[in-house]
């Protein structure tokens, strides 16, 4: 293993996964010396567990989403991506004029920085996966002619950039990946999803368990990035109002999981404007309508995932992060720049019959009770996630990986 190592990421997914696997590196490696460099966002992950960066942050009005609206391109340019990436570029040479090795995580633009740096690199791909393609029957059904012309999810350019013999090692989401690239030629391959880890129960789950006993129990995930979260939530409101008219007079109980970046005001005045009664004092963040109960959280994530049934998302990692865990997410399209109705189909095709796409928040109820009743269908539906996501304990296997071939 190199003694001098720079992580390259581009999202504020990456960055969380980026640190995973540079926590487990330095429990391999104590004396590595380990940098990063952030394309997207101002890098906070890293920084909060002081890791230095090389380069100046900013965060650009798209968020890091021009893939999914040109729009959104032609406004990063006028806030500055240009100036930003030739800043990027410069820092990553200066770095690179020692020895050492680059680690990129996400899709070809920190690969593409990894090998301009003249080092050895590694890839660990967040963002494509062949079961947007295909599943282990086959080639999915209702994909446009042209979609996979490069008999694979990473094109010709992407897997250039794997063989070259600076690449030492590429790690991808899953096992349907691993087996397509090894099989026009890439090695090593590693299969492994860090998305899984750190899911385990917290001190501040406490807090659920009172009010989940017999209700049926949802997860409401409305995005992690203002204001686009806000908006979802006036969505996902809307798809509770059918699932307590569909399931009443039984109790249902929402877990609102906000992330704590968000501002939680809006997040209650919607509530109230739907009709919602705050229990005692704002600073519970309880809340009540007809057979409903609601509690907002910004500090119990991985327990709302655990102890949910089910949940309703607008989100990309946290449903994925659900869907891990063997059960069903509906979702619903919006307006951006992340959730669109663009992004909502990839979802449903990367994650497969876990994932229900509703088109109408009014739908949203009876859509559930089929599923949920569907013995089956819900069986089906735990192994497809499991299959899908990995285990826990990906990041661990990545930081072995990479000591070996890094």
């Amino acid at each position: 293993m190199v003694s001098r190592l720079l992580c390259i990421s581009n999202g504020h997914g990456e960055d969380a996964i980026a640190v995973r696997i540079l926590t487990a590196l330095r429990s391999h490696q104590p004396t590595l010396d380990i940098a990063a460099l952030s394309l997207v966002g101002e890098g906070t992950a890293f920084q909060k567990h002081d890791i230095p960066l090389v380069a100046a942050t900013k965060t650009l009005p798209s968020g890091g989403f021009i893939y999914m609206d040109s729009r959104q391109l032609a406004r990063d340019v006028a806030g500055g991506l240009m100036q930003l990436t030739w800043t990027q570029l410069k820092s990553l040479k200066q770095w690179a004029k020692g020895d050492g090795a680059v680690l990129a995580v996400g899709d070809i633009v920190p690969a593409a920085f990894a090998w301009w740096s003249g080092l050895p690199y590694a890839i660990v791909g967040t963002a494509k996966s062949a079961y947007y393609l295909r599943n282990e029957q086959g080639r999915l059904a209702d994909l446009p002619w042209y979609a996979g012309w490069a008999n694979s999810i990473y094109l010709p350019w992407e897997r250039w950039l794997m063989n070259r013999d600076r690449c030492r090692a590429v790690v991808v989401r899953d096992q349907l990946t691993q087996l397509e690239l090894q099989q026009l030629g890439i090695s090593p391959v590693l299969a492994a999803n860090p998305m899984m880890d750190g899911l385990g129960a917290t001190a501040q789950g406490a807090q659920l368990q009172p009010h989940i006993h017999h209700a049926l129990t949802i997860v409401l995930l409305p995005g992690s990035r203002a204001p686009e979260a806000y908006a979802n939530w006036q969505v996902i409101l809307s798809a509770v109002e059918s699932v307590l008219r569909q399931y009443a007079p039984r109790q249902v109980y929402c877990l609102g999981a906000i992330a704590p970046a968000l501002d939680l005001v809006p997040f209650r005045q919607a509530l109230e404007e739907a009709g919602w009664q705050a229990e005692g004092d704002h600073v519970r963040n309880h809340f009540t309508y007809q057979n409903g109960g609601l509690i907002l959280t910004q500090m119990a994530y991985s327990d709302c995932l655990q102890v949910a049934q089910v949940a309703i998302a607008m989100a990309g990692t946290a449903t994925e992060q659900f869907v891990g865990l063997g059960k069903p997410a509906f979702t619903l399209p919006g307006k951006g720049p992340q959730f669109t109705p663009t992004f909502a189909k990839l979802q449903t095709r990367l994650l497969g019959e876990s994932v229900v796409l509703v088109e109408t928040a009014d739908q949203v109820g009876a859509a559930m009770e089929s599923v949920l009743a569907d013995v089956d269908r819900l069986n089906s539906i735990q192994h497809n996630g499991i299959r899908r996501l990995g285990e826990p304990g990906a990041a661990e296997a990545i930081a072995a990986f990479l000591a070996q071939h890094l």
